[in-house]
């Protein structure tokens, strides 16, 4: 059956015949301006969409919530935790949404972005940890299903993959309330093998967890497989971490966490156990442990090459890495906070099974971390009142190497916000689970500053922008010798009832090396974007115009143009896109988010000469049974085939059709 004349006919109806509906997900669309700009970096995208994505299905009772609590809302600013605890001690809580305005520090955008996120519970008492015997009673459960249906084959799918094209999970969760999340989830990437292969226990991928919140003197406790930040992420985060743009909103805030690890991702976690205490007023203990098998590519003699994240086992080749070393961590983050202050020690010793040695022959792989036993100790810091917010961490660890991160940011007044960050990465220093700000992605080899206001220019009209330069001492990937980078970007948002007008411009420039190898060049990116949204309560329009420019070795041009749009009838809700995009090859490419199924972000890139269009509509069956339909196409223009080796699809159209059914009993 050809699904394309079908699949046209609907979105073309859709999109004549309506304006544009609100969404099921508001909040999407300002995650999606928030990271865009930091050239789809999917693996923060989409763990800051999962964290979300829950916090929507168990929001937070705003009327007692710690400050813990309120820290897992990771748009939040330091100030603004501060500001939204102090008016429920003062008012005794809150009673309704609308009281979210008279918090000074909440600009429009959080207030409507916090609304989905918290409830309001008026009652007398707090609420505690239920019961062994009101558990079963309270608890919540879903089983979510998944899938993903090629109508094209790959290469690898007629020779070289062990296992069926199709794409698939399971999930099952059970929630009471804040206080009790467990999980269990199977998932399949396409082209892995299912019961058989290596994978002779179904899925390949299983994740597990139990995490407790509020039980006594224990905030949380986390068991199975757990994510975890500590301080600003220089020892210690396999959490999400913020790009640029995203960095600005939140301020720089620096705060520890524990939490499920319930997204598809096989990289990245802890797998073991995890708990924050309350010692004393003001005084936490964080510690955790965890041993897991990682995915690794070996030298000849037996030892690690490199750690391999892709989480992919398709081939014979991917399926020897799959578990063939094991990373034993420990150790624990000692904080204290009171009357606007915090500091907090922060301790990690790791062993592989395995001596991880890499090729240092590669001049920027020089000081990659080397070895089986690793330590790093840091001290995080920092102060924070109505109107100053200042944090910091300085690490240190076996390689002898120092790293610190120190941001400052200033509420100037009710319209206007700075913010100022500071890093000195050492090209010694090594971590093997840090994560935080930097340009190069790596917290090593850099140094640099980067500076950002928001500003209120009036009451429609929200300006956000930044500059940030950095300088990498030593030899990087593309980079022979020293050099450095300096990007620059702007965002204007204005709201005019139910229409939104978004103006954004970026102008990225990072020396890298000439064609001939012989020294240094600039490679400059420039990405513009103009969109025009209207959204009220039934339908939705959307209309997006992407402009990209790059200039290294050659010149390349790109464009997009995209229209979105939808509705909501009865218990359906429909969402179509369409977009044409022609760009001179994959230097100028164009990001545009696509709306996807529950728990999953789509950021694709676009490059080349074509055409993109998606059909998504989710029915609501009765209020525990939904089912969502996702079918997308692509046609190109400029080619006979799509992507290459085993990938490689032979033919200019690729078509996608996503399912997912979701039960809550």
């Amino acid at each position: 059956m050809n699904l394309k004349p079908l699949l046209a006919s609907l979105l073309l109806t859709i999109i004549c015949t309506t304006a544009t509906a609100q969404q099921q997900r508001p909040w999407e669309k300002f995650l999606d301006e928030l990271t865009a700009s930091d050239d789809g970096d999917i693996e923060v995208s989409e763990e800051m969409f999962d964290v979300l994505s829950d916090l929507e299905d168990n929001p937070i009772d705003i009327n007692h919530a710690t400050r813990d609590e309120l820290s897992r809302i990771p748009f939040l600013t330091a100030q603004q935790i501060e500001d939204i605890e102090a008016y429920i001690y003062q008012y005794h809580g809150m009673k309704s949404i609308g009281e979210l305005s008279l918090i000074e520090s909440l600009d429009p955008i959080r207030r409507q972005m916090l609304q989905y996120f918290i409830t309001i519970q008026n009652d007398d008492g707090k609420a505690k940890f239920p019961k062994l015997k009101d558990i079963a009673k309270q608890g919540r459960s879903e089983v979510l299903a998944t899938m993903k249906i090629p109508f094209y084959t790959r290469k690898g799918d007629r020779d070289g993959y062990l296992g069926p094209k199709y794409r698939h999970s399971v999930r099952y969760t059970f929630n009471v309330g804040s206080f009790i999340k467990f999980g269990l989830q199977g998932s399949q990437d396409a082209g892995e093998p299912l019961f058989a292969s290596g994978n002779g226990k179904g899925y390949d991928y299983y994740s597990y967890y139990l995490v407790l919140r509020r039980l006594g003197r224990i905030k949380t406790l986390a068991l199975g497989q757990y994510k975890l930040r500590l301080g600003m992420g220089l020892v210690m985060n396999n959490d999400f971490g913020f790009g640029k743009m995203m960095t600005l909103s939140s301020l720089g805030r620096s705060t520890n966490s524990v939490r499920a690890h319930s997204s598809r991702s096989q990289a990245n976690y802890m797998q073991g156990a995890a708990a924050t205490v309350t010692l004393t007023k003001g005084l936490e203990l964080t510690g955790f442990f965890s041993y897991r098998g990682i995915d690794a590519t070996l030298n000849e003699d037996g030892t690690i090459a490199t750690i391999q994240k892709s989480g992919y086992h398709r081939t014979k080749a991917e399926m020897v890495r799959k578990n063939n070393a094991h990373e034993t961590a420990t150790g624990g983050n000692l904080h204290w906070q009171g009357g606007g202050f915090h500091v907090g020690v922060t301790g990690v010793y790791a062993h592989l099974d395995r001596e991880l040695c890499p090729n240092t022959k590669q001049e920027y792989r020089r000081y990659y971390p080397a070895g089986s036993n690793f330590w790093n100790a840091s001290v995080d810091y920092g102060y924070v009142n109505s109107r100053i917010s200042f944090s910091g961490e300085t690490a240190t660890g076996n390689s002898h190497g120092i790293a610190t991160i120190n941001a400052l940011s200033f509420i100037a007044s009710n319209s206007v916000s700075l913010m100022l960050l500071q890093r000195y990465y050492g090209y010694k220093y090594s971590s093997l689970f840090s994560q935080s700000y930097s340009d190069g992605g790596h917290i090593q080899n850099e140094n640099g500053i980067y500076f950002g206001i928001t500003w209120k220019a009036c009451e429609n009209l929200n300006i956000m922008a930044y500059t940030d330069y950095a300088y990498f001492s030593k030899p990087r990937y593309q980079a022979m010798e020293a050099s450095h980078s300096w990007d620059n970007a702007i965002t204007a948002t204005l709201t005019l009832k139910k229409w939104t007008v978004l103006g954004r411009y970026r102008i990225r420039i990072r020396q890298k090396d000439n064609s001939k190898k012989t020294g240094l060049t600039d490679d400059i990116t420039q990405r513009g974007r103009l969109s025009v949204g209207y959204g009220g309560d039934t339908w939705l329009l959307r209309m997006q115009g992407d402009v990209a420019y790059n200039g290294y070795k050659d010149n390349s041009y790109g464009w997009m143009t995209s229209l979105t749009g939808g509705c909501k009838v009865w218990r359906l809700r429909l969402v179509g896109t369409f977009g044409y995009f022609d760009t001179d090859d994959y230097a100028s490419r164009i990001y545009s988010y696509e709306r996807g199924p529950l728990y999953s972000f789509s950021f694709p890139a676009y490059y080349g000469r074509g055409i993109r269009y998606a059909l998504f509509v989710r029915g609501d069956i009765t209020k525990d049974l939904m089912l969502i339909c996702k079918c997308g196409i692509s046609d190109y223009f400029d080619r006979d085939h799509i992507s290459s080796g085993l990938q490689q699809i032979d033919g200019s159209s690729q078509t996608d059709l996503e399912l997912q059914l979701r039960w809550k009993f």
